[in-house]
């Protein structure tokens, strides 16, 4: 088996048709794992060699259904796919034929149009939660489509700088070729080797049940040296249910495990903490750059030699972060304060003068506001810009 389809699965009601869908459309040696994650398939499962179903009576999160799934893999490859997608002919046939081991890559993304309400009194509305009919007031019914939209056709992705997905439409500009770079992915659907899988730990499951996937997956594969790529030559059509009602999530994730995850991939990659990293978030924002949302005129270079009692240190870095601007901590241990340099030295003249130019290294902005860790800095410090186009140092008493 060169591939294996790993598709987590809770209250799903399009799981079939997207089951069905895939096994129409592949045309390699490919099986689909289903995770049926505390609820059974409505409708069932159409019986297929191809098919292996998993149930658990207990829900156990996405994150940790797609990891069982994967344990039961032995193919090459794994491919991790949402519940209510659809696919090009030959997709995995495609995707295989263009793939490298040190990749992470996604087929182009299309909308799923999947169903339209209609009512008997001829009111027709695209698809949505359950309503009443606007017109007359009687109950719709629903007329499955299932078929790609032809736009919008997304290839570009990134994270802005607090690690939350977004189209990245100024990139896809750039794309060039049929098999092109992308920053980060969606998450619905990605596929890697199955070795790459376990080695990056895709699915971290301490971080929650589902949640800030695509970022995980597409940083740490560029930042342990792979890469993260857009296959043009095939694609999937992704149903989105955002509109709440019946139409929602079927996996719940409250907000504290929401903020989890998310504390989760700022904590670790903001700040360079991946331990399998080969290279830094810096790198990845340099080769898409400029990247919006890390685009900053105007960055905080805070400096402390760590030694500053911590009450003080808290209220500084409380009233810092209120200001809005990113910030770069300069110190000489490590610390989770904005986007944290280390400079190793003892403490004195060589090492301050060494953490600030650190810091500046790392800045990209055209006008930096200089900070110590004892002061407390009234928000009109940051109101000063120079007024002409050179070098210019305001120092407030």
């Amino acid at each position: 088996m060169k591939l294996s389809i790993l598709i987590p699965a809770r209250n799903e009601e399009w799981l079939k048709n997207t089951v069905e869908d895939i096994l129409k459309n592949i045309e390699d040696e490919t099986e689909v794992l289903v995770g049926l994650d505390g609820k059974w398939a409505d409708p069932a499962l159409i019986q297929n060699d191809r098919v292996t179903v998993l149930y658990v009576p207990e829900s156990i999160g996405q994150r940790a259904m797609t990891n069982r799934l994967a344990k039961l893999s032995k193919a090459k490859y794994v491919m991790k796919v949402d519940a209510h997608c659809s696919f090009d002919k030959g997709f995995d046939r495609k995707l295989i034929e263009d793939m490298k081991d040190n990749w992470t890559v996604a087929p182009a993304m299309k909308n799923l149009h999947v169903f339209d309400w209609r009512c008997s009194c001829g009111f027709t509305k695209y698809q949505g939660p359950t309503i009443p009919c606007p017109e007359c007031g009687k109950e719709m019914f629903r007329e499955v489509k299932w078929f790609a939209k032809p736009s919008p056709y997304s290839t570009s992705y990134r994270v802005n700088d607090q690690l939350e997905f977004k189209y990245f439409g100024e990139y896809k500009k750039k794309q060039v070729g049929n098999i092109v770079d992308t920053m980060s992915l969606q998450g619905s659907c990605f596929m890697l080797t199955r070795e790459k899988y376990w080695e990056l730990d895709i699915c971290d499951e301490s971080w929650g049940s589902w949640g800030g996937q695509g970022a995980e997956m597409a940083l740490k594969t560029w930042l342990s040296g792979g890469e993260v790529k857009v296959n043009k030559n095939t694609w999937y059509a992704h149903l989105f249910r955002t509109q709440g009602g019946d139409f929602g999530f079927p996996y719940a994730n409250p907000g504290s495990e929401q903020k989890n995850a998310k504390n989760q991939l700022r904590k670790i990659f903001l700040y360079d903490k991946w331990p399998k990293a080969k290279r830094k978030l810096s790198w990845l924002l340099d080769k898409f750059g400029p990247v919006p949302g890390w685009e900053h005129d105007r960055d905080i270079i805070f400096y402390t030699d760590n030694k500053l009692n911590l009450k003080i240190a808290h209220m500084v870095q409380k009233q810092l972060k209120s200001i809005g601007l990113k910030i770069i901590s300069s110190s000489l241990k490590p610390m989770t304060f904005g986007i944290n340099e280390v400079t190793k030295e003892k403490r004195g003249n060589l090492a301050y003068f060494k953490q600030i130019v650190n810091a500046l290294e790392r800045s990209k902005a055209d006008i930096v506001y200089f900070c110590e860790h004892d002061v407390l800095y009234h928000p009109s410090h940051f109101d000063f810009k120079p007024k002409e186009e050179r070098n210019s140092i305001l120092i407030q008493t």
